[in-house]
């Protein structure tokens, strides 16, 4: 509980970083809308949404603005459903999400946060009787990653495996997975960053270990929406970086804040590539 409330904080504050940029770009009046898309997260959007309200009501008073909400979305079908309704500014997207909404939304990166406990910046393979990869390939594999096969196989695995390598068993949560393997329902696992942390703290986890891993992968992005004019843009770039300065260092620790910081297409060049090839 103490893991799903914090990374539900970090969700909120993340919404919120967004908005507590001093920029007027909007005149008053003008609607202000927030996306944050984490899959695969601990926490629900019912937990995480109330804080966005209040920090948006917040951000609201701050910047004139009349018409201000953030939504927390826990899907792709959620949030395509608020973009399509509600046009937002803004967003800050998991990487898998990033990829697959880009090209369609016209999404422009312009930061990225790194966060403790949330997950998504490396994948392992873990097993308790196969020795490597290779002896994992045949055999049963429980994952609650397996619902995007294209950011699998070619941003995850690279080519060293695709999913029709293994009997997939498809799991809901992430703690699930784990327990498929400890009770013998799945040989191997595919697990994120965030779940290999948690094996310390999982009952009869004793014996399971990586096989495989992967390589390291960019941060969630912050990402601007063709409805956000070139000159907020600009503006909230600027400040992005001040955001856990000046008395914000102590809320971006508690949550678990790692980096926050201005970014480009660049840095998403690769992933970006290999999940459209």
């Amino acid at each position: 509980m103490e893991r799903a409330s914090r990374v539900t904080a970090v969700v909120a504050v993340l919404a919120a970083l967004l908005q507590l940029a001093p920029t007027r770009a909007h005149a008053e009046g003008d609607r202000v809308r927030i996306l944050v898309l984490k899959e695969h997260g601990v926490g629900s959007s019912a937990l995480a949404q109330p804080y966005v309200d209040r920090f948006v009501a917040l951000a609201a008073e701050q910047n004139g603005w009349t018409d201000a909400r953030g939504q927390y979305c826990t899907n792709r079908s959620a949030a395509e459903a608020f973009i399509a309704a509600e046009r937002p500014h803004f967003g800050i997207l998991s990487l898998a999400a990033f990829l697959a909404l880009q090209g369609k939304y016209h999404l422009e990166v312009i930061g990225q946060v790194a966060v403790s406990l949330v997950g998504g910046r490396q994948y392992y393979v873990i097993s308790k009787m196969a020795a490597d990869l290779a002896t994992c390939k045949g055999k049963t594999l429980a994952s609650d990653h397996t619902d995007d096969t294209q950011f699998i196989e070619r941003v995850v695995a690279a080519g060293h495996f695709k999913l029709t390598d293994f009997t997939v068993i498809r799991v809901q949560r992430p703690l699930q997975t784990i327990r498929k393997v400890i009770t013998g329902d799945a040989v191997c696992a595919l697990i994120d960053d965030a779940q290999l942390a948690e094996l310390a703290h999982v009952e009869s986890a004793d014996g399971l270990h990586p096989v495989w891993k992967s390589t390291e992968l960019p941060p969630m992005a912050v990402v601007a929406f063709p409805a956000a004019g070139a000159e907020e843009r600009h503006r909230f770039q600027e400040t992005l970086t001040k955001v856990c300065e000046n008395g914000g260092e102590s809320i971006c620790a508690e949550v678990g804040i790692v980096s926050l910081k201005t970014a480009s297409a660049s840095e998403y060049a690769s992933v970006l590539a290999a999940y459209s090839k």
